[in-house]
């Protein structure tokens, strides 16, 4: 029966006056580009669909197509404008009937076929197909569509994963064809080769030899741009295809570096979908690189090898390395604090970041107070820490002590030998007990399956054992330190005689001198507490080994040293034996008293400013030295500048530019020209409440004084004017 003379049989039973007002819609849909060119009657059928709307009773001017999803595919809804437009067209009551050539052409998912069913039912819109004309809002009918709905997303999926399963297979024997990267091509005959320019062979070669000696790959692609050498690349990865000479980017670098197959190994599947993180709209996006184990295939020395598979897994370590993050200190830079990278925060334990203030270095743990508001840890001025562990670097480095770390490391080896025979005895019993269970579940008649189960059960228990028992071992050794050779031995005596002339060498560069602290030293461990000027320092070398230790570091206020009292006690002790200033400082240097900030030892002008702090200060009068208190720096309401500073807890200094502004009552006494500054209680509470007022405050006052006195002028001048 021909689409028409079926289409007649059915009108009279679900086509009604309302149907036939609407539109007639003939959706057209071809999955892809291909079958377009190559499958042309399945088109040419689907746009005879026109015939069959009109053989149902639809004039033709009330018959649409909707052909805007050609070579778009129908697992989705996403990226069809075609299928959006029947969509609305649908919920607009504008459709009577949607006709296709099969339920496949609408949707390919039931999330989407069953969304159209739904608005169709609400619209009382009709689909059509070549076997039968139904009505989504009659339960016989839509049972039938979701049927029908359901073996379309079905035959799909079977579709798919016949075609993934083929080349997945293909892919495990290293035969499926994938895009190769720089320096690789097919073979007329198949097989990968190397690319047969040898400059871009050479070229390949090149990134990875200077990656090895330069370490980062930005001095990798400095090192090209500065030298002019470019990449070769093929548009298709044939012989026969252009090669084209293009600047390095870091990107193309990076991937150089991680792909797999400079090593000889053939890998599919590095990059796969994950659903979670696939943007609307956009249905290439969601692919994320998964872990070496999760690939689809991986064979070994399957393609000719640029560099050794060691060589492989070192350049990623370093490149993990190179990330600063919380467990990796990053690369090395030219920067002026040697610890960066190095540094971890003894109270919170993260890694410290290096702050410069010009040409000086500071280190500091503030993740507390940028991630959650809180104060900082701690920080530090470089200098004494860089300058504490570059010298118990040397230290280690003498042939004595790496004699003595030597002697040590054989005494360890021989543990870990001691301890491998024990895992040796381990790795024998799980077998023998492995094998034991074998042995019984074999011997036992097949006729007594209660006995047999028990055995298969005791046999799996054993096997399982070994397993985990193997692996085990196989973590233990891969975290444990791999065993010097002779050479590695002599070449590190021979390199401690040479480290401090290398370390001080003029060519040297910052750069160089972290790579010396990072092959020794694991991390750094700082404690230090703001009230004090000590910092005890933890550096962890690689081998286990640790060292303590005491740094100074150079505080702002006096009340941080935490030698404070005992230096407030010494000052006041020679100022009432009638001790000069320079005298006290002898004194303090003597005892092994630090002030703060930078200066190494105590100077006359720095105690007399403690002494100004505290509110006395050394005097030399006719009758020798003498203690001057508070009550010496008063005469009545007139203070001498530093009574009065002491008095209201504020820096001279600010009295002094009070008085260049005219705010203070003043005069200077004849003999020595000392300024004197009358202040009563009233005074006093006034001064007190300046002090404490904000400085933009202040500002806006004085602003508002000098317009109002302005203002003032300009009228007394208006007066005499008139």
């Amino acid at each position: 029966m021909t689409i028409a003379g079926e289409g007649k049989r059915l009108s009279h039973q679900k086509i009604h006056a309302d149907h036939l007002e609407r539109l007639a819609v003939v959706y057209i849909r071809q999955s892809t580009l291909g079958q377009l060119q190559r499958h042309q009657e399945s088109t040419r059928l689907q746009y005879a669909l026109v015939d069959y709307a009109e053989s149902l009773g639809w004039p033709r001017e009330r018959i649409v197509v909707i052909d805007d999803d050609l070579g778009k595919s129908g697992s989705t809804a996403v990226g069809r404008p075609g299928f959006t437009r029947l969509v609305t067209e649908v919920t607009l009551g504008h459709v009577g009937l949607i006709l296709g050539i099969e339920m496949s052409r609408l949707a390919r998912s039931n999330k989407d076929w069953h969304h159209l069913l739904e608005v169709c039912a609400l619209f009382r819109t009709l689909i059509a197909d070549t076997d039968s004309l139904y009505n989504p809002g009659d339960y016989n009918d839509r049972l039938l569509l979701g049927l029908k709905g359901s073996m379309s997303e079905a035959e799909l999926h079977i579709l798919k994963s016949r075609l993934n399963a083929g080349k997945l297979n293909k892919a495990r024997r290293g035969e499926l064809a994938v895009r190769l990267p720089i320096g690789y091509i097919y073979a007329a005959d198949g097989p990968i080769q190397l690319d047969p320019d040898e400059q871009a062979q050479h070229v390949v070669r090149l990134i990875f030899r200077k990656f090895g000696e330069l370490g980062t790959l930005h001095a990798v692609l400095k090192y090209l741009v500065q030298h002019g050498i470019t990449l070769g690349v093929r548009e298709r990865s044939r012989a026969d295809a252009p090669l084209s000479w293009r600047s390095p980017n870091r990107m193309t670098l990076q991937n150089i570096m991680r792909h797999p197959m400079y090593a000889g190994v053939y890998a599919y599947g590095r990059r796969q979908t994950d659903a979670r993180k696939r943007q609307p709209g956009r249905p290439g996006t969601g692919r994320v690189v998964a872990s070496p184990d999760a690939w689809h295939a991986f064979i070994r020395d399957h393609v000719p090898a640029y560099i050794s598979w060691a060589t492989y897994q070192e350049h990623l370590a370093r490149l993990s390395a190179n990330r600063m993050g919380a467990g990796q200190p990053g690369a090395a830079r030219n920067g002026a604090g040697l610890l960066s990278g190095l540094l971890v925060c003894g109270q919170c334990g993260r890694r410290m970041v290096v702050q410069y203030h010009g040409k000086r270095a500071t280190y500091a743990c503030s993740r507390t107070l940028s991630d959650y508001g809180g104060r900082a840890c701690f920080h530090c001025a470089g200098q004494p820490l860089d300058t504490w562990v570059v010298t118990q670097l040397l230290e280690a480095l003498l042939p004595s002590s790496l004699a003595l770390s030597l002697e040590t490391l054989q005494h360890l080896e021989e543990e870990r030998a001691e301890r491998a025979r024990l895992w040796q005895y381990r790795l024998e019993r799980a077998s023998y007990e492995m094998e034991r269970a074998a042995r019984q579940y074999q011997a036992v008649e097949p006729e007594h399956r209660l006995v047999a189960r028990s055995l298969e059960r005791a046999w799996e228990v054993a096997l399982e054992a070994q397993r985990e028992l193997q692996e085990e071992y196989g973590r233990v050794q891969q975290h444990a330190p791999r065993q010097l050779t002779e050479h590695e031995i002599t070449q590190i005596q021979q390199l401690a005689h040479d480290l401090p002339a290398l370390w001080a060498a003029p060519g040297t560069t910052l750069a160089e001198q972290k790579e010396m602290l990072r092959l020794v030293i694991e991390r750094i461990v700082v404690h230090g507490e703001a009230s004090s000027e000590h910092v005890r320092l933890e550096v962890h070398w690689y081998g286990g080994r640790v060292t303590q230790g005491d740094a100074i570091r150079p505080v702002a206020r006096l009340q941080q040293l935490s030698s404070y009292d005992e230096l407030v006690r010494t000052v006041k002790a020679g100022i009432d034996a009638c001790q000069s200033s320079q005298e006290v400082a002898d004194q303090l240097n003597t005892l092994g008293y630090r002030p703060p900030k930078r200066r190494a030892t105590w100077t006359a002008m720095s105690v007399r400013k403690l002494a100004v702090g505290l509110g006395c200060h050394f005097s030399q009068g006719t009758d020798g030295r003498r203690l001057v208190t508070r009550n010496d720096l008063r005469d009545g309401d007139w203070w001498t500048i530093q009574g009065l500073a002491v008095t209201l807890g504020m820096p001279s200094v600010t009295l002094y530019s009070w008085i260049r502004q005219g705010e203070l009552q003043v005069k200077r006494t004849v003999p020595d020209k000392t300024w004197l500054i009358w202040a009563d209680e009233d005074e006093l509470a006034r001064l007190r409440l300046r002090r404490a007022t904000p400085l933009s405050e202040r500002i806006h006052q004085r602003w508002m004084e000098r317009a109002e006195g302005k203002r003032i002028a300009k009228h007394r001048q208006g007066d005499l004017d008139v």
